[in-house]
């Protein structure tokens, strides 16, 4: 098969490299269309272009229907936290700086860790991370409670689209893209009514309109293949330690493409995250 292929000849630390990029590239060129499109709009087209995209070549009503009822409800499961976390990303991103929200994406991760595997280091990893989120929420960020609520919870369904997309990639690269393709256009069959009224104002200008099909292109295909290529070939601790470089990543994106400057306040905030990333040990899965 050309996912399996494709990932057994290139080490995943370079899809994971190529994913790292376009999670908050793509996410960019999305703040900047939200004044013309709407935050709802945008994660319609983000959703949307996807699973056409994705349809062609893995075929999402064959996988359903070939699936038993454990693979129907992971299918399902995937697809509600692709919807509901994008939507919530955009929305948060729409009040918060984005190296806010990344930052905030990763709290619950080491969370996570320290609930599966309960050592002092995790607790000292949890502790890091949370210092730098307080960081980097500063007094500023306090007085926008609606921002930080859709940022925790895009945090929290973080956590599940990770635990739920090294559950899709296993068996192999081929399958587990397959699988995202089935969960991507059952995330649009529920974002459909959602975003809708928003996106049908883009019909009207052909530049939105490929702008909206770009934002997917680069946010929820490009980046969420190189993760299941990457996820099908490595255990879930080491994925998890490459996690730490996302939220630089974020920042410096958001510096080049959104002019967000990061203060050295911001830095030490991120610095404190990624630290604590580094640091948290999962428990040994797969």
């Amino acid at each position: 098969m050309t996912f399996n292929k494709a990932a057994d000849s290139v080490p995943p630390h370079t899809w994971f490299g190529v994913s790292a990029i376009f999670h908050y590239l793509g996410p960019s060129f999305a703040v900047l269309l939200f004044p013309a499109v709407g935050v709802l709009g945008v994660a319609w087209f983000r959703i949307g272009s996807a699973a056409l995209i994705f349809a062609p070549f893995t075929r999402p009503w064959k996988t359903i229907y070939e699936a038993d009822r454990e693979s129907r409800l992971l299918l399902v499961g995937l697809g509600i936290c692709l919807a509901t976390m994008n939507t919530c990303f955009y929305l948060a991103l729409d009040r918060l700086p984005m190296s806010l929200v990344a930052a905030m994406e990763f709290v619950g991760t080491v969370g996570v860790a320290l609930y599966g595997l309960r050592t002092g280091r995790n607790a000292f990893a949890l502790a890091l991370a949370v210092l730098g989120v307080f960081i980097l929420i500063d007094v500023k960020w306090s007085t926008d409670p609606l921002g930080l609520f859709w940022a925790a919870l895009n945090a929290a369904l973080f956590v599940g689209y990770i635990i739920l997309g090294h559950k899709a990639a296993e068996g192999g690269a081929s399958g587990g893209v397959e699988r995202l393709g089935a969960a991507m256009s059952i995330a649009f069959i529920i974002l459909m009514p959602i975003g809708f009224m928003q996106a049908l104002q883009a019909f009207s200008a052909v530049w939105l309109v490929l702008a909206g099909i770009g934002v997917g292109l680069c946010s929820s295909v490009i980046p969420y293949i190189c993760d299941q290529l990457a996820m099908s070939r490595l255990p879930r601790a080491s994925f998890a330690v490459l996690l730490a470089m996302l939220p630089a990543t974020a920042t410096i994106i958001a510096a080049i493409v959104l002019a967000q400057i990061p203060s050295l306040q911001d830095i030490s905030g991120v610095a404190l995250v990624m630290a604590g990333v580094a640091v948290h040990r999962p428990a040994q899965r797969s």
